[in-house]
């Protein structure tokens, strides 16, 4: 099957490294103008030269940016308009891991997760909802994580946030089905990415000792590329996907005790 994006514009939050760069990269590679947003400028310098040197004659733009804040969420959507002229795709990549017990669970860690995960889609959809409406086509893609259905003990905020983004996925899908916009959700799994250094450091585990734990308890047998989560989000934002919307699916390997 052959996968277009051809004469579509998209914003991947969170796109300079990990499952955003991957995303970003196979969006490009099938023809989309392409906005990646991050925090870090350095980083993102470098996201943008390597996915415009695999882009296939669209063009890629860098937004310097913090989607957890209202300020910021607006920075980003400007930047990608000044950029690209218009937005068709959408995806919510964003987010970090943080989880406590109960205990722990501060109101400030609580607010930071559903500020970076949930607040940040809601807004940056909002913002290009009516031009998708316009158009009558449009996709939305919330990047949460396998815990969102099978929450564990000690797993807050960061399950709560993701349980919040599929209902927001849910929602979306019901008021965007009469205009053409699809919106989807897909669940993480164990999936290579820079956050495995602090995850290693956090578990007094060195990065090859914690994947190695981790791949014990996947079906595969083995943590995902980042380029397997971007085939499925770039199948879902393209024509190819026209009849997919209001789901929430899992890539992992097999690894979710929940469908």
């Amino acid at each position: 099957m052959q996968i277009s994006l051809q004469g579509r514009s998209a914003i991947v939050t969170g796109g300079s490294k990990g499952i955003g760069l991957g995303v970003a990269l196979r969006f490009a590679q099938s023809g989309a103008d392409v906005a990646i947003v991050s925090r870090g400028r350095e980083a993102l310098d470098a996201a943008v030269k390597t996915v415009a040197a695999a882009a296939a004659g669209g063009k890629v733009v860098g937004v310097a940016g913090d989607v957890s804040t209202a300020d910021g969420v607006q920075r980003a959507y400007d930047g990608a308009m000044a950029g690209l002229g218009k937005l068709d795709i959408v995806v919510n990549n964003a987010g970090a891991t943080r989880a406590a017990p109960l205990e722990q669970l501060t109101d400030e860690l609580l607010q930071a997760d559903l500020d970076e995960k949930l607040f940040a889609a809601v807004r940056l959809t909002r913002l290009a909802w009516p031009q998708m409406k316009e158009r009558r086509w449009g996709r939305v893609v919330n990047v949460l994580a396998i815990g969102g259905k099978a929450p564990r003990a000690n797993s807050a905020p960061t399950t709560v946030s993701r349980a919040a983004g599929m209902a927001l996925t849910k929602v979306l899908a019901g008021e965007g089905a009469p205009h053409g916009i699809l919106v989807n959700a897909l669940l993480v799994g164990f999936i290579h990415s820079a956050q495995h250094v602090e995850l290693a450091k956090r578990l007094g585990l060195t990065v090859e000792e914690m994947v190695a734990r981790r791949e014990k308890d996947i079906p595969l047998g083995r943590a995902g590329r980042p380029e397997e989560f971007a085939n499925l989000a770039c199948f879902l934002c393209s024509d190819a996907g026209s009849y997919v919307t209001g789901t929430a699916i899992n890539v992992d390997g097999g690894a979710s005790p929940v469908v």
